[in-house]
């Protein structure tokens, strides 16, 4: 059972291939772009124990041949020398213009490999093959590529869109709990930003998906998709709805940014963590009841993931310091932080008008019950 959603913009259209069994299938979608039949993967080194022969066995029975170049595994790897690392070995390998470069990891590879991939002789095309919940639902889709800075989160990088977009949803099997759990906080925001009935669902059906069931997975997947496709369709290049995508976001690359892009707060986690924030901010601000960012909390907590400031292992920077960090946030519009704010599950909208003072409370308390639970 696969499924299909359709990316559409003129003359940059694409498809995502959605279901288990499509790594296997990936030498004839790749071979039917045309171009040298040398196939340049980029991948990491997790991700190429796990799953790389796999994907070559299949380039090689569609008659083509391919080369991986495999980096560390990790947040860290989206900064300046790893891209450079990345377009010196493409151009090592003759990359032209008309050949396809495969993005084979989670959210960090995608961002990097296609980024190479779009200041490679001013764009080659490249095809995106997913391999974590959170790759699958989010960066995989839509064309936002970049790196890292020491300043912030994605702020060097450029649009460019993916040829194709294979998930395979028999590749989140052998994520780790965490791993999983980490793209789940995509999944949900979803729910949260502009679908209630999808959060409903999520409610009831979250711990399945979880524990492995594999239709849970792929109509969590494709409803993702579906909602981003839309948005990008609306907004490629995040001049109005696309921003709602960052529900979450201000307050979650902060806090990326405070721990250092390390293991101890994953992107996905700071994005669920992120959002709950974004609901307690709402309610405060009186544009929803005080019972959204319970439920939030609620099904967060059920689904094993990190709900509060309190989750996070070690020290943070006070609330004054973690406002800076949002300010590096490159959604600042005129020196003002643009959050993503609710009037209730489903009914995410953009604002700039959101006093500080409110903001600081909001933190301020999140860091008391870190201190109160030691």
């Amino acid at each position: 059972m696969t499924a299909t959603v359709h990316v559409d913009l003129p003359g940059r259209e694409y498809d995502i291939h959605i279901g288990p069994g499509l790594l296997d299938q990936a030498g004839p979608y790749v071979a039917a772009f045309g171009g040298r039949k040398h196939i340049c993967i980029i991948t990491d080194e997790t991700v190429a124990v796990l799953h790389l022969a796999q994907l070559q066995a299949g380039l090689t029975a569609a008659g083509l041949t391919s080369e991986a170049l495999a980096l560390p595994a990790g947040e860290a790897t989206k900064c300046w020398a790893q891209l450079e690392k990345s377009v010196e070995w493409l151009l090592s390998q003759k990359v032209e213009r008309g050949d396809v470069v495969i993005a084979f990891g989670g959210g960090v590879i995608g961002d990097l490999a296609g980024f190479a991939a779009a200041i490679m002789r001013r764009g080659v095309r490249f095809v995106q093959i997913p391999t974590t919940l959170l790759a699958q639902v989010d960066s995989s889709v839509g064309g936002k590529t970049g790196i890292n800075s020491p300043m912030g989160k994605n702020l060097i990088g450029a649009f460019h869109q993916p040829s194709l977009v294979l998930a395979d949803t028999a590749l989140l099997g052998t994520l780790t709990a965490r791993d999983f759990l980490a793209g789940y906080g995509e999944v949900v925001k979803y729910g949260m930003l502009g679908d209630a009935a999808f959060f409903d669902w999520l409610e009831t059906q979250g711990p399945a998906l979880a524990a492995g069931d594999m239709d849970a997975r792929i109509r969590a997947v494709t409803r993702s998709c579906e909602m981003k496709a839309d948005i990008v369709r609306r907004d490629e290049k995040e001049n109005g709805d696309r921003a709602l995508l960052n529900l979450g976001h201000t307050f979650g690359h902060a806090l990326e940014a405070a721990t250092g892009y390390s293991d101890r707060l994953l992107h996905g986690e700071g994005v669920a963590i992120g959002c709950a924030l974004a609901f307690e901010l709402s309610a405060r601000l009186g544009l929803c009841s005080q019972e959204d960012p319970s439920r939030v909390r609620a099904h967060l907590r059920d689904m094993g993931m990190k709900v509060d400031m309190a989750d996070i292992a070690g020290d943070l920077p006070d609330a004054a310091g973690l406002l800076a960090l949002m300010g590096q946030d490159k959604k600042v519009l005129d020196g003002k932080l643009r959050f993503v704010l609710a009037r209730g599950i489903g009914d995410a909208f953009m604002t700039s008008d959101v006093p500080s003072d409110v903001v600081l409370s909001v933190l301020d308390d999140a860091l008391a019950l870190k201190k109160s639970r030691g």
